[in-house]
């Protein structure tokens, strides 16, 4: 079955494209289920809006004494201390808080400790939209990258004409390398490795256009450096609308 445009009628007039964004982690998570090797777990992930840190305060015991709690203007023994008068900053801008929009699929390595071994980031309209919001998500993707961890991007977004894989590629000085660059296609999936290869490091890609009307396409999940599976992002694709009723 083809690619539908999610972002204009009719296919957006049936289910929004936050629908499918949500529903398609746990699809391929269930794909994985099948094809994972023993050893390997994958789990969805689906963040949206304002990120927040965790409060480290939450982890405080009610039953520590007073007098270990620190207040301003005490020391830990209670004892008076000097307060730093800070001067006029030397930046002071408002900004809107830090949004941060994740549909992905993370797929760990349960051997020992759970290690992230494979990401599979679908991308957002909010990951496109502005230069500081492309730039998070292909620092993060670099990151990634140079721990090591496999990364397949997958961007379905039509109405917004960058194309996050390519600058992922400008970003870690390979611009230029791959043929998409030249006239780089507004939706497309990537996989991409990064690793040791003897003595050196090397990057490997396999990167697809995806077109409206045509069907998706397959890209190997690198688990390992001599471990690869399929996923198949067609027929997850598709259960997904079906489970949608999107036709």
């Amino acid at each position: 079955m083809p690619l539908r445009d999610h972002f204009r009628p009719p296919a957006n007039k049936r289910v929004s494209w936050e629908g499918l964004h949500g529903m398609w982690p746990s699809e391929i998570v269930r794909q994985l289920r099948k094809t994972l090797p023993p050893g390997f777990i994958a789990t969805p992930s689906v963040r949206l809006g304002a990120f927040y840190e965790i409060d480290v305060a939450t982890y405080e015991s009610d039953d520590a004494p007073a007098s270990a709690r620190w207040n301003p203007g005490s020391g830990a023994d209670g004892t008076a201390t000097a307060q730093w008068s800070a001067a006029e900053p030397s930046v002071a801008i408002e900004v809107e808080p830090d949004e941060e929009y994740e549909y992905a699929v993370h797929v760990y390595d349960t051997e020992g400790e759970q290690t992230l071994v494979a990401a599979i980031e679908i991308v957002s309209p909010a990951n496109k939209d502005r230069p500081e919001k492309r730039n998070s998500f292909v620092a993060k993707c670099a990151a990634l990258l140079r721990q090591g961890v496999s990364v397949c991007v997958v961007d379905l977004v039509t109405t917004r004409q960058f194309n996050l894989y390519t600058e992922l590629m400008a970003f870690i000085g390979q611009g230029g390398k791959d043929p998409m660059s030249e006239n780089p296609p507004a939706t497309y999936a990537a996989s991409c490795r990064w690793g040791p290869r003897g003595d050196k490091s090397r990057l490997e890609t396999w990167s697809r256009v995806m077109t409206v009307g045509q069907t998706l396409p397959s890209l190997p999940l690198w688990l390992r450096a001599d471990l690869a599976i399929t996923l198949d992002l067609e027929a997850t694709y598709e259960q997904a609308c079906h489970d949608l009723w999107i036709e």
